[in-house]
């Protein structure tokens, strides 16, 4: 299939997700969830995201625009680029899109791999917004090392060595430190349902808890 079929068809599972938001949103809001629908167009023509993200970027950015948020979608903050990134009179928030994808070169150490690219994840990119959240599909439970949950200053040194071991293991260019880890938070998780086109917010111990039960 060629690009502009590929695009066609990308736009067209796009419009779907969109028509079911903006039956639940206020119509005030429709501009800003069409605008993100056009962007999103323009990144998938360059190469730029996939399906299965931007669906639950989009649904995150409509439940972020119902609370007052003005979002943009697969953007550069300072020297990272984020899913989605949201801002609120002086604050901001972040939001990282986890779909527990792996790739066949993670074939025979996939849970490993999928807790260092969260913890990659927490520890660099919480520090660029005031909150740092992550969202996954029902379907998926996340990895997310446990010393990962806590506030930074409950963290201990042998944590954070043993964090920054584990990213280490597949991120090196450049490597997480301990500072990132030191300081890093995970504020909430979103669990993001495109079926229904809403979001859940969890407390982060709170989902992990949940998270437990349904592993067993």
């Amino acid at each position: 299939m060629g690009a502009k079929g590929s695009t066609e068809e990308f736009m067209r599972d796009i419009d779907a997700v969109v028509s079911k938001i903006l039956e639940k949103l206020d119509p005030s809001h429709h501009q800003k969830i069409r605008k993100l629908r056009d962007d999103l167009e323009v990144l998938h023509r360059e190469n730029r995201v996939k399906i299965n993200h931007s669906v639950m970027e989009l649904v995150c950015a409509a439940h972020l625009i119902k609370t007052g948020f003005e979002v943009r979608l697969e953007t550069a903050v300072d020297s990272v680029s984020t899913d989605i990134h949201a801002e609120k009179g002086l604050g901001s928030l972040m939001v990282e899109v986890e779909t527990g994808f792996v790739s066949p070169e993670n074939a025979l150490d996939p849970l490993v791999y999928l807790r260092a690219r969260t913890a990659s994840k927490i520890t660099r990119y919480s520090g660029y917004a005031s909150k740092f959240v992550l969202a996954t599909p029902p379907y998926y439970i996340l990895q997310i090392p446990p010393s990962l949950t806590k506030p930074p200053r409950f963290r201990t040194e042998e944590e954070c060595k043993s964090i920054k071991a584990l990213c280490d293991l597949y991120y090196h260019n450049p490597p997480v430190s301990v500072e990132e880890i030191r300081n890093a938070r995970l504020h909430a998780v979103y669990v993001v349902d495109v079926d229904d086109t809403s979001v859940r917010e969890w407390e982060v111990n709170e989902y992990m808890g949940k998270a437990a039960l349904w592993g067993t």
